[in-house]
């Protein structure tokens, strides 16, 4: 938001720098909060700890509905990292002075292609070539022309809506906390505050349930055929 104050942007208000140094920021809260919650493990968790832990348990518990509890905790540090990540950067942009990296299309693009390329890879690696992308061409092998030309563009639209849910909803919430800081800078925007932190976090377990539901029907077709 180039009308408003960033510390960072006191350096610099090019694009690509607030972009970097909003990402770096996240990424060393993100690693700060991990190294305080393995910092003193204790067998009955207390503090930090015991809050990563219930996350990390939650994480599985949303896997679990979607491809069983064992599939789950396999994929679990890749969701829960993208879930911390993706909330951390989002909670940043409603602090004044900081934006959030994820009003950024770079950074949710970016996290969507990793997300793209890691499900198809994994449906690749536990199914085979062949087996992975026979699916594609759906139940009746006369209808194969037609589903699997579909089946790819509904598989490349992921990127698309991954990336561009995120980076719309939170580049709106941006817009809206400019206003209200404009309009009144003290008083009101404590009111909305707390929309837009559950609006944040509400972003981020989008992103994480929908990761887990491309992952489950990616590498569970084996079990779909029987």
């Amino acid at each position: 938001m180039g009308e408003l104050f960033t510390f960072f942007g006191v350096i610099s208000e090019n694009h690509a720098y607030l972009y970097m140094a909003h990402m770096l920021l996240t990424a060393g809260i993100v690693i700060v909060l991990a190294k305080m919650a393995v910092k003193n493990l204790k067998v009955v968790p207390s503090g930090a700890q015991n809050l990563m832990e219930a996350y990390l348990q939650g994480t599985v518990a949303m896997g679990a509905d979607v491809m069983g509890r064992e599939k789950a905790k396999r994929y679990m540090p890749l969701v829960a990292t993208l879930g911390l990540f993706i909330g951390i950067a989002n909670l940043i942009g409603i602090i004044p002075g900081f934006e959030a990296p994820s009003a950024f299309l770079n950074f949710t693009l970016a996290l969507a292609l990793i997300v793209f390329v890691y499900y198809n890879f994994e449906g690749i690696r536990r199914n085979g070539v062949v087996e992975y992308f026979k699916h594609f061409m759906g139940p009746v092998g006369w209808l194969a022309p037609l589903m699997f030309p579909i089946e790819i563009v509904s598989h490349i639209s992921r990127i698309v809506s991954l990336s561009f849910r995120l980076f719309g909803n939170i580049k709106g919430d941006d817009m809206f906390l400019a206003v209200m800081l404009l309009l009144a800078p003290w008083l009101l925007p404590i009111v909305p505050f707390g929309l837009l932190a559950f609006s944040a976090i509400l972003q981020a377990f989008i992103f994480m349930i929908l990761t887990y539901v491309y992952l489950g029907g990616a590498v569970t077709l084996h079990e779909e055929s029987l």
